[in-house]
């Protein structure tokens, strides 16, 4: 590992430096061009667009179409591989901010919509560290995917199979459909995808209490086999076009994932007693059923491009799981066992308006508001039957049911106004307000009601400074909240072996953030330094039970955390060769006085990332990725550090309908995710290993006679969706 990572950063210093001269060297243009008919012959010089550009506010847009970028199999794959961005434990997050929430072209949308993107209608990506109050105040930071969109008549589509084989997981495939048709003023849009077969997660963990009286050690070992029956995501959408200035449109999405297979849990403990052991085989059946309705209106309202945008959507989450649960225990060579069945039904019903208007005064000057409601109904009901032999009568198990009831109303207003002083200085400021109400009722350790109303207002500052030509500078504030995921806040149990559960906690609340930055950008470099203020974050722990060995694996909320981060980046591009690369380095300390968290030490955690692209005309291209995220200290965890290493090759054929893509995705299997924790006097290590060490070949055929795309469907902001998950 030490080899690889010296390795890597001699790549990236050599990344940073070398070709230089290549780098600001210009194309030769012919002094001669050929004229006939009277025509002047267009002459085109081709160079690679570069993979990513810096913005002066200290946003980054990353290029994907017709980069290897776009050869990803999923949304989700394609952002791990996004520069400062992190994607790991269902998580996305933006390096030195955290979470990060999901726009699709400039309106927020659920995970499970943004799964079921194409990527082949991927234009670029846009990830806002400072964003504006026109965003919603949900998460700290907004990654927002841009869509290609065009008007002319038409049809494009493309067909991609993907098989993807892993020596870690096994087999899968992935096939890929999108289609859009236009003419005159009417345009349609679908996809599909499915994918089959198999996926794993790797879970093992240690929980040792070292005090002689209360000595107790457990080796738990969790390893999910999926098996993926029917995931699959689907959608369509129909637009009519008023005029240029505006349009109507309404789309259908959805998502359904049809889980099997097997979770085995082994765990082994010893204590002042004896030793025991249990094995527990749980048989999964879980289906879910996702689906969203949208109908949208924006018009361009006066000659200085004002504008308006109208919409609402309902999403709908129907969730069944049907677990059958096989546990032998062997205590004192004595064996025992029993049969478990836990059956959940969870529905989320989600209505939502907005509306949002952009005036624009002049060309340096524009005020935007909007206002937007949401009602949000959750549902759960969790029946555990328990038996002594396989297909014996099952007796409801009262500690492990319960029933839970969610809702939620969130009404919010915001304005964002933003000019310039002069020719060097523009600045933008603006505030959003929200009022949250809810009623939550549970029947988990006996009946449990909240109530209550809260108001939040959330100020941003954004300062702009063309000192020179070669040299910009940005200034900002922004203040954010993330409110609970649904299923956070519901205490049903899911169960993993007699000693282990994980439940939510209706207790959470909502995790408050300020955050600061400074940047600039001279010539080709970016440089950033910034300092984040948590309240209440957001976290999770390994907690002591009733019982002497049970432990809960539960989110809760910890009392503060301090975080400064700085980041440099270097990019350039030529007609052969196009590479991106960052060095950044964070500094977080957590604090808390409730939970009994060992403290520890504060280490800095670096962090690594290139992407290169080789270009070898009318041959091939050659894609060489690598990143690494060092070791993090923050006073009440520790976490190891994590690498990948990616390798790709792409060939166009039958002028670019055919692609063809071979690429081996974290070729060590570095990308493991470990730490180690002190909580109530347990010492908690853990070691997450996921599917992420595999080979891929992708064809990939594209038809039509419109070289771009047309449907301009937007979607309604919806934080309230990305909780749903």
């Amino acid at each position: 590992m030490r080899f690889l990572v010296s390795v890597f950063i001699y790549t990236y210093c050599f990344l940073f430096y070398a070709l230089e001269i290549n780098a600001q060297s210009k194309p030769t243009i012919p002094e001669k061009i050929t004229n006939q008919n009277n025509e002047l012959k267009e002459v085109v010089i081709k160079k690679q667009a570069s993979l990513v550009k810096y913005v002066a506010n200290g946003t980054l847009d990353v290029n994907v179409a017709n980069t290897l970028l776009s050869t990803s199999s999923s949304v989700n794959e394609l952002l791990g591989r996004v520069p400062n961005v992190i994607v790991a434990e269902g998580q996305i997050s933006v390096l030195g901010r955290g979470e990060a929430i999901i726009y699709l072209n400039g309106i927020l949308i659920n995970y499970e919509r943004f799964a079921a993107i194409p990527v082949s209608q991927i234009l670029k990506i846009e990830v806002i560290s400072n964003p504006s109050s026109k965003y919603d105040a949900e998460g700290k930071a907004v990654i927002n995917i841009i869509t290609k969109k065009n008007i002319e008549n038409g049809m494009l589509g493309s067909v991609s199979q993907q098989v993807t084989v892993s020596e870690f997981a096994g087999t899968s495939t992935n096939t890929l459909l999108d289609f859009n048709y236009t003419k005159g003023k009417f345009s349609f849009i679908t996809n599909y995808g499915l994918q089959l077969g198999k996926g794993r997660e790797l879970l093992y963990t240690t929980r040792t209490r070292p005090n002689p009286e209360d000595y107790m050690r457990s080796e738990l070992t969790t390893d999910w086999k999926r098996q993926f029956n029917n995931y699959s995501n689907f959608g369509f959408g129909l637009q009519y076009t008023f005029s240029e200035k505006n349009y109507i449109s309404l789309a259908y999405s959805g998502n359904i994932e049809d889980l099997g297979g097997v979770v085995e849990s082994r765990n082994s403990i010893s204590n002042n007693v004896g030793n025991s052991f249990y094995a527990t085989d749980i048989a999964k059946n879980d289906v879910l059923l996702n689906q969203f309705i949208n109908l949208n209106y924006n018009a361009i309202t006066d000659s200085k491009g004002s504008s308006l945008f109208i919409g609402t959507q309902y999403s709908n989450y129907n969730g069944t799981i049907k677990d059958f649960i096989d546990e032998n225990s062997l205590v004192d060579e004595r064996n025992a066992e029993k049969y478990l069945k836990n059956n959940v039904d969870n529905t989320i019903n989600i209505i939502s308006i907005q509306a949002d208007y952009s005036k624009k005064i002049n060309e340096n000057t524009k005020l935007e508001t909007g206002a937007k409601f949401s009602n949000a109904k959750v549902q759960s009901g969790t029946d555990f039957l328990i038996s002594d032999t396989e297909n014996g009568g099952f007796e409801p198990d009262d500690q492990l049911s319960s029933d839970f009831k969610y809702v939620e109303k969130i009404s919010a207003v915001y304005f964002n106004y933003g000019s310039s002083l002069g020719k060097k200085f523009n600045f933008s400021f603006g505030a959003r307000g929200e009022w949250t109400s809810y009623n939550l009722y549970t029947t988990a350790n006996g009946i449990q009601e909240f109530k209550k109303s809260y108001g939040n207002f959330f100020p941003n500052v954004l300062l702009n400074m063309d000192v020179s030509d070669d040299l910009k500078a940005h200034i900002s504030y922004v203040s954010r909240i993330t409110r609970p995921r649904y299923q956070g806040l519901n205490p049903y149990v899911i169960y993993q072996d007699p000693f282990t559960t994980i439940e939510g906690n209706p207790n959470l609340l909502p995790e408050k953030v300020h955050a600061f930055e400074i940047g600039a950008m001279y010539k080709k470099f970016d440089f950033k330094i910034g300092y984040t203020y948590k309240i209440d974050p957001i976290s999770g722990a390994a907690l002591r039970g009733d019982t002497p060995n049970s432990y809960i694996l539960r989110s809760l909320n910890i009392e503060k955390e301090h975080t400064f981060f700085t980041s440099l980046s270097r990019s350039f591009a030529n007609k052969w060769w196009n590479s991106t690369n960052t060095i950044s380095m964070n500094l977080s300390k957590s604090i808390d006085n409730f939970y009994e968290y060992a403290l520890g030490p504060v280490k800095p955690q670096i962090y690594l990332y290139s992407n290169n692209t080789f270009t070898i005309p009318n041959l091939f291209k050659v894609q060489l990725l690598a990143w690494y995220l060092g070791d993090k200290s923050y006073g009440l965890r520790s976490e190891n550090s994590r690498s990948t290493v990616t390798v790709g090759i792409e060939r166009n054929f039958f002028k670019e309908t055919l692609k063809l893509n071979f690429t081996a995705n974290d070729i060590f299997h570095d990308f493991i995710v470990s730490g180690n924790y002190d909580v109530g006097q347990t010492e908690i290590y853990y070691h997450r290993t996921y599917t992420t060490n595999y080979f891929k070949l992708i064809a990939t055929y594209s038809f039509g006679n419109s070289k771009k795309q047309a449907f301009k469907k937007t979607e309604i902001e919806q934080s309230e969706n990305n909780r749903a998950r």
